[in-house]
């Protein structure tokens, strides 16, 4: 007998795998059928009828089979009974339904051509057997039993079963019994092919339904811990896994590293790093394909991790032809895994190797953007403390100046240069590039200029000065476009002289113009020279410097805040203060904006001439 049947434990294994997919259609023990007496119904229209609307009435399996059950009791009183179906993969059959059988029994796989019940699948021919005993290919696992009768089930030429009666009387079975399971077994064989079809789409549809809302849901998570914890989840909707692990790979060290687990139900996650050699999961990073073990006990390949494991399936995580990691799912039942669950796992890893490569993309993109929004607020600092912390006092001028820093760092900048109690030198430049490049730039050229102060340079001198040094220094082909006016209160004049920077507005009475001085912006050209412009001013007069962003501000419909509406602006606003009028002009530049970020860095310095003081009021 341990020849011609597997043991108990390997059918329990391997039984376990298909009941995942089909169920477990053993009835009840209170749906067990009592013993009877031996009854023979005559074969009538009646019954082949309410066989027929039985069988065609349900397609669940489970429902199916009682149904039979209780059918063939019906013409046969019987205590023992059984529908053994056939494992197309192992080539063996199983019980999927039994009444009066042990559990030992029904664990028992029965190989094709041994037994009774084997030499009727292979035969495809009924048997009735009056004394088991005396037949050849009986296998006494039941002592008690003296008669058989068995009968195969046949769908399209195609072998699916066998329906198998047994008693403990001898010649319990009639040439009528054999007759009417012969003549009911096609139909039977049928509805039960049919019910199995069905459960076997309904599954499918049912799986490809979860794994398309899978894919979706797993493409909206970029976190990358939430999105392990999320694969478990949902995987466990496939599988009813007891142990599920997420291995990465870490290729500078050559292991698996485990990111995610469960056991049974509880988060876990091993410490242990698994070298590239070792393991199923080895196995399946290596050669790129999903295994799947039975029995991991029997499998030397095994790397044991939980001592509770007998079954194993490793699915590889491939993303662009690269191995990145193994999904590991494990089970105590042995065989619990079986061809459908490595079809469902292996469909969805091309998806779950994608989103952990986007999290991940996600993650190193995140911090990088950490680091610049570092580097930004260091570079935005620089940029602060290059503004001078006060504005000069004289008595025939007052200045204001007012910044606002761009979304990226822009590369404003502006100084007051104290030369003495009459003189002020007024620096506005906008240096190339943005962020630390830029704000490092401006602190170079603000280093300069306060260096070249001493000297009391005319502003054409100084701004020829400072290009010869930026020339001296060769930064990359960075330049800074500047307009440099010198203040003298004595006799109220400016001098100005500009290098690429935007015209300053002059305005008087009401009549706004641009001080037309120009030149090439500092660090182009070597030897560069720049014109010079002296302004003659008296009481109410007003000078406007301003960087590009003013005017090349954007609102929402693409249009460009633009000189007109400056000088408008301006012409609207010549009666206020140096200070009203530069908070004036920013204000109603953010007003255009409306919710557009701001692009550029946006500055004005103002300049103010004032009536001398009245003797009389001091």
């Amino acid at each position: 007998m341990t020849e011609e049947i597997r043991s108990a434990e390997q059918d329990a294994i391997e039984s376990a795998a298909t009941h995942a997919f089909e169920g477990d259609y053993r009835p009840s023990s209170d749906t067990a059928v009592q013993p009877a007496q031996v009854r023979v119904e005559p074969i009538q229209g009646e019954f082949l009828l309410r066989l027929t609307d039985a069988l065609n009435t349900t397609l669940d399996l489970q429902t199916l089979l009682h149904r039979t059950a209780g059918l063939v009791r019906a013409v046969i009183d019987y205590r023992i009974f059984a529908i053994l179906l056939l494992n197309e993969r192992t080539n063996d059959l199983r019980m999927r339904f039994q009444i009066g059988h042990t559990a030992e029994t029904e664990r028992l796989r029965i190989k094709m051509g041994k037994g009774i019940v084997g030499q009727v699948a292979q035969n495809r021919e009924a048997a009735l057997i009056n004394d088991v005993l005396a037949n050849e290919h009986y296998i006494n696992v039941n002592p008690a039993v003296r008669s058989e009768l068995a009968v195969p089930l046949i769908v399209k030429n195609r072998l699916i079963g066998v329906i198998d009666i047994q008693s403990e009387q001898l010649g319990y079975f009639k040439p009528e019994h054999l007759h009417l399971l012969t003549l009911t077994a096609s139909r039977i064989a049928q509805s039960i092919e049919n019910a199995r079809l069905y459960t076997r789409v309904a599954r499918q549809a049912q799986t490809l339904s979860v794994m398309n809302e899978i894919s979706r849901e797993l493409t909206s998570i970029l976190d990358l811990d939430p999105l392990l914890e999320r694969i478990g989840q949902l995987i466990r909707r496939l599988i009813d896994y007891h142990m599920f692990t997420i291995w990465l790979l870490n290729e500078r060290d050559q292991v698996l590293e485990s990111q995610y687990g469960v056991r049974f139900g509880e988060r876990y996650v091993p410490e242990e790093r698994i070298p590239l050699d070792r393991g199923l999961v080895h196995v399946a990073l290596t050669e790129r394909r999903a295994v799947l073990v039975g029995d991991v006990r029997k499998d030397p390949r095994y790397h044991l991790v939980n001592l509770e494991t007998r079954s194993e399936m490793a699915v590889p995580l491939i993303y662009k032809g690269k191995v990145i990691g193994v999904l590991d799912i494990e089970h105590t039942r042995p065989y619990y895994f079986n061809e459908d669950h490595e079809r469902a796992v292996t469909t969805l890893a091309a998806q779950i190797a994608i989103s952990i490569e986007n999290a991940r993309l996600y993650q190193r993109i995140a911090h990088q953007e950490q680091r610049l929004e570092h580097d930004l607020a260091m570079a935005r600092e620089v940029q602060l403390r290059l503004l001078p912390p006060s504005r000069p006092k004289h008595i025939h001028a007052e200045f204001a100046a007012k910044f606002l820093a761009a979304r990226t760092i822009g590369g404003d900048l502006y100084d007051f240069l104290p030369f003495d109690e009459n003189c002020t030198g007024i620096v506005l430049g906008d240096v190339s590039g943005k962020a630390a490049a830029a704000a490092l730039f401006a602190a170079v050229v603000s280093g300069i200029i306060r260096s070249l102060a001493s000297g009391l340079l005319s502003p054409s001198a100084m701004l020829q000065a400072l290009n010869d040094s930026l020339q001296e220094r060769r930064l990359d082909s960075q330049y800074v476009a500047m307009v440099y006016a010198v203040w003298n209160d004595s006799n109220q004049t400016l001098q100005i002289a500009n290098a690429g920077a935007t015209q300053p507005i002059f305005c008087r009475g009401g009549e706004v113009e641009t001080v037309r001085a120009e030149g090439f912006p500092l660090g182009m050209f070597p030897a560069a020279k720049y014109e010079e412009f002296s302004l003659a001013t008296r009481p109410g007069d007003s000078i406007i410097f301003f960087s590009d962003g003013i005017v090349d501000a954007q609102n929402s419909s693409d249009e460009m805040f633009g000189d007109e509406m400056l000088v408008k602006v301006v012409r609207e606003n010549q009666h206020k203060s140096a200070d009203e009028m530069a908070t004036t002009i920013l204000e109603e530049v953010t007003k255009f904006q409306g919710d557009v970020d701001r692009f550029d860095d946006e500055t004005v310095v103002v300049l103010k001439v004032l009536a001398p003081p009245d003797p009389a009021a001091t």
